[in-house]
């Protein structure tokens, strides 16, 4: 009986410690817990009908965030991010860097950024507890203020406010992503892998690609928060033309728009939908124009139709 009682209180006393807080400010204590705390976490990422066990290591040396993302199935594949740029480490190619202050692919970026930016497209609603990974976890609900994109859900660890699940849903509640984490584990100091991560001499960033006569293109329409990350020209596989892309976010959907002259340059194959995401093509005046990411395809089809020139 007296174990029954301590395993109730070791439960609870985070739980009312926490009563007061908001479901914002659980998600600001995680965005700082993100950046500013030393863990190792093991995951699943369920995608569609990919499943990849990872390993997450983040920690700060010398007031720099150090991190390193493992992927545990089929050839080695690493990520390594040291302050503001990513290196990425596969066992069929060079490593390559980029400048990033995220590793992609995880969790979304605006998870360890500022939660305000996020009001302008979704709304923030406290949801139940349970447990997950042998850790009390309070769930919060970013739910979506259109429907133009999806719904999300995230469990917090109630003790490091750390993600313990992530849940991407699309408009009728099905599950289309989702990141459960199996073990998280809290650490004192960075271990010995990102410190070495740090002093080891990584590749130069690589520069962004120039863009050929600067076709300028601009969006007459995108839904509230979406705002244009980046503009460069692309040489796609099996085509000797350069197409236009522009990356679109809002901090928790990203889209990619890729642009080329009608009938001139083939879109590859690559392009077609996997892992959830979906894809619309609109021909626009001139120029072919396909627009690709986790929201709802009738908003890929609006924000390809409203593409212009400047």
């Amino acid at each position: 009986m007296r174990l029954i009682l301590l395993a109730l209180l070791v439960f609870n006393f985070p739980v009312m410690a926490q009563e007061d807080l908001s479901a914002k400010a659980w998600l600001e204590n995680m965005s700082q817990a993100l950046r500013e705390q030393e863990f190792k976490v093991s995951l699943i990422q369920l995608q569609a009908d990919h499943i990849r066990p990872l390993v997450y290591i983040h920690g700060k040396i010398e007031d720099q965030e150090v991190a390193f993302l493992e992927h545990l199935n089929g050839p080695p594949k690493n990520a390594v991010r040291v302050g503001n740029t990513v290196t990425f480490i596969e066992h069929d190619q060079p490593a390559y860097s980029v400048s990033a202050n995220r590793i992609q692919g995880i969790l979304p970026p605006a998870f360890a950024g500022d939660i305000s930016k996020l009001e302008s497209g979704y709304q923030f609603v406290l949801g139940g507890r349970t447990r997950l990974a042998g850790r009390p976890g309070q769930l919060v609900r970013i739910i979506p203020n259109d429907d133009f994109r999806y719904g999300y859900q995230v469990w917090l660890d109630m003790e490091s406010f750390l993600p313990l699940r992530y849940d991407m849903l699309t408009q009728d509640k099905q599950l289309l992503e989702q990141i459960l984490v199996v073990e998280l584990l809290v650490l004192d100091e960075p271990p010995a892998i990102l410190s070495e991560a740090y002093k080891q001499e990584w590749p130069a960033v690589v520069s962004q690609s120039k863009r050929d006569a600067g076709d300028n293109w601009k969006f007459n329409w995108l839904p509230e928060g979406f705002e244009v990350l980046v503009k460069d020209s692309h040489r796609l596989m099996g085509s000797h033309e350069a197409v236009e892309y522009i990356a679109l976010s809002d901090g928790m959907a990203n889209i990619s728009v890729y642009v080329a002259r009608a009938g001139e340059t083939k879109m590859p194959e690559e392009l077609v939908t996997r892992n959830g995401l979906s894809l619309a093509t609109e021909v626009v005046g001139n120029f072919e124009v396909v627009a690709v990411g986790k929201v709802p395809t009738e908003t890929l089809t609006r924000v390809a139709k409203s593409i212009s020139i400047q």
